[in-house]
């Protein structure tokens, strides 16, 4: 059976037709796609896409589809899924020595690109829809006061912020609940910027890796950091977090998850977007945080992140033109595909949303849950 064949009949299952006439149809302009995805994969799938040899005209739905009929465990794994596991499996990736990468690599592209991206405040993580926002600055909002709602934060209380971005969440708790707030990140552009947006507040973020943290605060919150962490790494982080805070504190813990206990993260993702990260289980985060934490609340919102990525993807396209001075047609390309197939990540459950809140010792009372 030919290589377009057997991609024909693979996509298939998933509901796509090969130049097809529905919105998810992929249309294939280079015949010598079909023999890539057959070699390389998810590698293949996603450089080709780069390459300009396929479109989709809802790329989000088109991977909404093939992840819902989970065809990449029907293809036999690709050259670089299979180095991308012998890495995870063999090398800590995200030791010390490398934790800068990661911001130099993805948080560090360029200012330019996120403050058109994102909304007015520059939050890089999943919005908060449920309360019926009706644009992104608002949704952005809902969720950071979701966030100081479920901290119970009392004003003049000290705040550790781990993996602060440029200062969003630091901002927006110091404006509205009176307390310092102290933001760690790994992205140089990130604190040059967001400490000018914090200017005027108790805000200090610092260019400072998580593991050399060694004071106390009141509560401490990890938006959207914890899957550039990894697995050889994740009790070392809670340990970290618990040495940090206070015995009677709230630590708030929000990361992508994946519904399985998984090796590696998708190497196009892996070498393109989110370099030595990967997304932890809820086995995982719970054997991590065993014996440290104890657990108050789970909370997944999944679906706001596949709303949020929409957003994020419109306000990208329609700043292209003012973009494209400073980046190219492959990175259009890249940065499309990236946004879109999360979202369809989100879209068919693949992959999920989690607010997590922890406490060392258990709230007296019990944790009243806000939502």
């Amino acid at each position: 059976m030919s290589a377009k064949n057997q991609i024909s009949n693979l996509l298939a299952k998933a509901d796509v037709k090969i130049n097809g006439k529905r919105s998810w149809d992929i249309q294939v302009k280079n015949e010598a796609l079909y023999s890539r995805l057959m070699s390389q994969g998810s590698m293949g799938l996603g450089e080709s896409y780069m390459d300009g040899w396929w479109e989709s005209a809802e790329l989000d739905e088109f991977f909404s589809k093939i992840l819902s009929a989970d065809l990449s465990s029907q293809i036999k794994p690709s050259p670089a899924l299979i180095f991308s596991y012998l890495r995870s499996k063999m090398f800590n990736l995200q030791k010390s020595s490398r934790a800068f990468q990661i911001g130099e690599r993805h948080y560090d592209v360029g200012n330019d690109l996120y403050q058109v991206m994102l909304d007015k405040r520059m939050v890089y993580t999943c919005a908060y829809w449920d309360k019926g926002a009706k644009n992104l600055d608002a949704a952005q909002e809902d969720k950071l006061d979701l966030v100081c709602k479920k901290m119970k934060f009392k004003k003049g209380q000290r705040v550790l912020d781990i993996g602060c971005g440029w200062g969003s969440f630091a901002k927006y708790a110091a404006e509205k609940c009176g307390v310092k707030v102290v933001g760690v990140t790994v992205s140089k552009n990130q604190v040059k910027l967001g400490n000018k947006l914090c200017k005027g507040l108790p805000v200090e973020l610092r260019l400072q890796d998580y593991r050399e943290l060694n004071e106390k605060f009141d509560h401490i919150v990890s938006l959207g950091m914890f899957e550039h962490v990894g697995k050889k790494n994740y009790r070392t982080y809670m340990e970290v977090a618990s040495r940090n805070l206070k015995d009677n504190g709230l630590f708030l813990l929000q990361t992508i998850g994946s519904n399985l206990s998984t090796k590696s993260l998708d190497p196009w993702i892996e070498k393109y977007i989110f370099p030595n990260s990967i997304l932890p289980s809820i086995s995982e985060i719970a054997k991590a945080s065993e014996n440290i934490f104890i657990m108050e609340d789970w909370h997944n919102f999944s679906y706001d992140y596949y709303l949020t990525l929409k957003s994020w993807f419109n306000n990208f396209d329609s700043h292209w033109d003012e973009l494209k001075q400073n980046y190219d047609q492959r990175f259009y390309n890249m940065w499309k595909y990236y946004l879109k197939s999360t979202a369809g990540g989100f879209k068919s459950r693949s992959i999920q949303l989690w607010q997590v809140v922890l406490s060392k010792h258990g709230v007296t009372g019990g944790y009243k849950s806000v939502r």
